[in-house]
């Protein structure tokens, strides 16, 4: 194997084990954020409190996407994903309701 080779496979590791640990993190975070999103959804069950919150939603995609744009993330992507995630929560404050 080439020294070019090598140094590109070494590389190449490196980068899958920053991707390994970053996704690692995705999941504990996602888990600790559907936690506290869980306990919302049973609050505004006791209280009888719809599951959606526009206003909300909208202010949060509304900053989000301004967070993505500074980390150099597509916008559009950030607004699918946490659409994606919104729509889950709202899911589970329905259950919730049940």
């Amino acid at each position: 194997m080439s020294d070019a080779v090598e140094k590109a496979a070494a590389l190449l590791r490196e980068h899958r084990e920053s991707i390994d640990r970053l996704d690692a993190i995705l999941v504990f975070t996602l888990a600790e954020r559907f936690k506290h999103t869980q306990a919302v959804g049973r609050l505004k069950a006791e209280h009888d409190l719809p599951p959606a919150d526009p206003v909300r939603e909208e202010a949060q995609i509304a900053r989000l996407t301004e967070l993505a744009r500074q980390a150099d993330l597509d916008p559009a992507f950030a607004k699918k994903f946490l659409a994606f995630i919104i729509q889950e929560v709202i899911h589970h404050h329905e259950q919730h309701q049940s």
